[in-house]
C-alpha cells in the first residue's frame, strides 16, 4: 500500500516524500536511497560547486533512479551555466530555492523536468505560479538551515486557498515522522520535504557526531540568525535568515553580530578550521526543529517507509473513527 496524491503521479513516485536538496549533505548516495525507497531525493546544488555536481551526477546516473536537482536560487543566477549542467542529466525534477525563478523557468519546463519552488510567502507562492511552476514548497519557519518568518501550519493551507488546485503543494518545516506527514495532508498539502529528518540517517553526508547531536537535541536547542553565515562569509539577501543547533560559537556571538562583522576575516579563518576538524562547538550543525522528533540513525530507505506506513495507518484510523 502507498498514499497516492498529485504529488506522486506528476513524479512518478510511490510515496509523496521528498528529500530537501541540503547543500553538499544531499549527495547521490543519500539521494539514490531515498528515490530506491519510493520517494524522491533531490541532489543539493546548493550554491553552485559544478565539479561536486558533475561527480554526483554522475554516480546518481549508474543508480538509474527517478532524481532532482536542487539550486539556492540567487546563487544560480550569478553561475547560470550549472542549470545547462543539471538539465543535461535529464533530472525528474529541478528545484530552485531564495530567488526569483522567473529566469530559469522556462528551459526547466523545455527539457521536461518537473520546476518545483520552495516559497515562504503568499507573494512568492503567486510569483512561483506565475512563472509555471509545476510543484510548490511551503516552507514554514520551523525548517532547518535558511528560511523566512511563516510557520508551516498556517502558510500551507493559506498557500493551497490562494494558489488553488492545480499546483500540487508540498508541506515543509518541523516534518520527520508520519505524524507530520498525515498532518500535512490534512491541511491540504500533497506530501512533504524533510531535510533534517534525512540528515540524521546512515546515507547523509555529514560527520557522525553532526548526527549525534540532532539525534540528542530537542526543537528548544535550534535557533535562528545570521551568525553563521557571517561566520562563513555568505551572508544572505533578506529576509531569509538560516537555522541551526545552537552551539558554543553561536552562544557567543548572538547580539553581537555587528561585531562579528568587523572581525569577520578573524572568525572565518577560524570557523573553517573547525568545520573542517568537525568541531560543531564551532561549526554549524544546520537543522531544524524537527530535531525533538529524531531518535535514531536509520537508513533513508527506512526513514521514507516508516513516515509513509505510519502516515497510513493514521489516516486510516482516522477515517475510521469518523466513521463510528
Amino acid at each position: 500500500m502507498s498514499i497516492q496524491t498529485a504529488l506522486t503521479k506528476r513524479l512518478g513516485i510511490r510515496h509523496p516524500v521528498l528529500l530537501a536538496p541540503m547543500d553538499v549533505v544531499a549527495d547521490a548516495s543519500l539521494a539514490s536511497a531515498v528515490s530506491g525507497a519510493g520517494g524522491l531525493g533531490i541532489l543539493g546544488g546548493g550554491y553552485g560547486d559544478a565539479a561536486w555536481l558533475e561527480r554526483e551526477i554522475a554516480r546518481i546516473k549508474e543508480t538509474q533512479v527517478r532524481f532532482g536537482i536542487g539550486f539556492i536560487t540567487w546563487s544560480l543566477a550569478k553561475q547560470p551555466r550549472l542549470l545547462d549542467l543539471a538539465l543535461e542529466s535529464g533530472p525528474a525534477a529541478v528545484m530552485l530555492s531564495f530567488g526569483d525563478p522567473a529566469p530559469f523557468a522556462e528551459p526547466i519546463k523545455r527539457s521536461g523536468a518537473a520546476l518545483i519552488c520552495q516559497v515562504q510567502t503568499i507573494d512568492m507562492a503567486r510569483e512561483a505560479a506565475s512563472v509555471g511552476a509545476d510543484i510548490l514548497v511551503a516552507q514554514g519557519t520551523e525548517a532547518g538551515g535558511h528560511g523566512a518568518t511563516r510557520s508551516t501550519l498556517t502558510l500551507v493551507p493559506e498557500l493551497i486557498d490562494a494558489i488553488g488546485p492545480d499546483v500540487p503543494v508540498v508541506a515543509a518545516g518541523g516534518i520527520a515522522d508520519g505524524r507530520g506527514l498525515a498532518a500535512a495532508l490534512m491541511l491540504g498539502a500533497s506530501g512533504v520535504l524533510m531535510g533534517t529528518r534525512f540528515y540524521a540517517t546512515k546515507e547523509a553526508a555529514i560527520a557522525a557526531e553532526a548526527k549525534a547531536r540532532v539525534q540528542r537535541a530537542t526543537g528548544d536547542e535550534t535557533a535562528r540568525g545570521v551568525v553563521f553565515d557571517i561566520a562563513r562569509k555568505r551572508v544572505w539577501p533578506a529576509p531569509f535568515t538560516g537555522r541551526c543547533l545552537r552551539n558554543d560559537f553561536l552562544e557567543r556571538w548572538t547580539g553581537r553580530e555587528l561585531e562579528l562583522v568587523r572581525r569577520a576575516e578573524q572568525e572565518h579563518a577560524g570557523y573553517l578550521a573547525a568545520r573542517e576538524a568537525g568541531n560543531f562547538d564551532i561549526a554549524a550543525v544546520i537543522a531544524g526543529e524537527a530535531v525533538g522528533l529524531v531518535r535514531d540513525i536509520p537508513s533513508a530507505r527506512e526513514v521514507v517507509v516508516r513516515v509513509s506506513q505510519e502516515a497510513e495507518a493514521l489516516l486510516k484510523g482516522a477515517t475510521q473513527r469518523l466513521s463510528e
